[in-house]
């Protein structure tokens, strides 16, 4: 619940009505700013459990009885991936087995939701969509681990009955967003620069990579229409668009009236051979079936990460 999308997902929750608990590894001493900054810290209840700790897990279960249970849990980082493989299958693909494993022992009717991630894909053909019968390709331990407990999702969907379904999400961003994290780091330069604290300049792999960049807040709405359907079914969720590095960063700069230019340098020492050129998805069943459009595109989503940057 410390995450992005935790943080989004309980707002959005809250204002449906629902009692919202959250996990966190150490939840007494996690400050939960994300929350804080939503103002909605005090109407959340927190449970100190680790999603690869099965008593953990079973004992939170037990005490609150959900209806219905968001996985956003494990390893976030492309990059960190690479440097613990291990870690992220186990905060992934471990982690999303055993809880629906504990949740199939309850044997009340939780519906289960889990994010993969559009890296699942792998490289596409420039100019081409991803959508739910795109057939994956992992290029680094994240994705391979994300790949990997989509399946399991699906496998016990089949095998259990169970409602569990994964969405395969698009790049989402949001003011929220971790500093290690491209977007974040962009839109803090862009601001030091226009304040004039930009120390250097600001060092990035390739430019010319490509992402289908959406607004977190929205993407939570879509992880909760996925519960609330009759029968569990796993989405593409995206803005259907794709736009390069190069154009976030002239955007971004854009926004504060200056030129990426002076400030932005691709470095060879960013790049990796696994690197994704190109990702977009195609989020034309999530329209069709859960009546939901990322209605903040592109330009609209770098003023608003750009006001905030500027308000802080």
């Amino acid at each position: 619940m410390s995450g992005q999308d935790g943080a989004y997902l309980a707002r959005l929750l809250l204002e449906k009505e629902y009692a919202v608990h959250g996990v966190s590894r150490d939840a007494e001493r996690q400050p939960f700013s994300r929350l804080q900054t939503l103002g909605i810290r005090e109407r959340v209840v927190t449970h100190t459990a680790s999603s690869v700790d099965r008593d953990a897990l079973r004992a939170v279960i037990d005490r609150v009885r959900p209806d219905e249970i968001y996985n956003l849990a494990g390893l976030s980082s492309v990059a960190q991936s690479f440097e613990s493989a291990e870690a992220a299958v186990q905060s992934i693909a471990g982690a999303q087995q055993l809880l629906l494993d504990v949740v199939r022992e309850s044997g009340a009717p939780i519906r289960v939701y889990h994010s993969a991630s559009s890296d699942c894909f792998g490289e596409l053909p420039r100019g081409t969509a991803a959508d739910e019968r795109t057939p994956f390709a992992p290029r680094s331990p994240y994705a391979a681990a994300k790949a990997e407990a989509h399946r399991i999702t699906g496998d016990y969907r089949a095998r259990h009955g169970l409602y569990a379904v994964s969405a395969i999400v698009c790049n989402h961003e949001s003011p929220l967003r971790g500093e290690q994290f491209v977007t974040a780091k962009i839109v803090a330069a862009a601001a030091a620069a226009a304040r004039g604290t930009l120390e250097g300049k600001l060092h990035l792999g390739d430019l010319s990579a490509s992402r289908d960049w959406g607004y977190a807040p929205e993407y939570v709405d879509a992880m909760w229409r996925m519960l609330q359907q009759n029968e569990p079914a796993d989405y593409v969720i995206a803005t259907g668009e794709s736009h390069t590095v190069d154009e976030l960063c002239a955007a971004t700069f854009g926004a504060f009236g200056l030129d990426y230019r002076e400030h932005v340098v691709s470095d060879p020492a960013f790049f990796r051979p696994s690197d994704i050129h190109y990702s977009r998805g195609n989020p034309s069943l999530a329209r069709e079936q859960l009546g939901w459009v990322a209605k903040t595109k592109f330009a609209d989503l770098v003023r608003l990460l750009a006001n905030a940057a500027f308000i802080q």
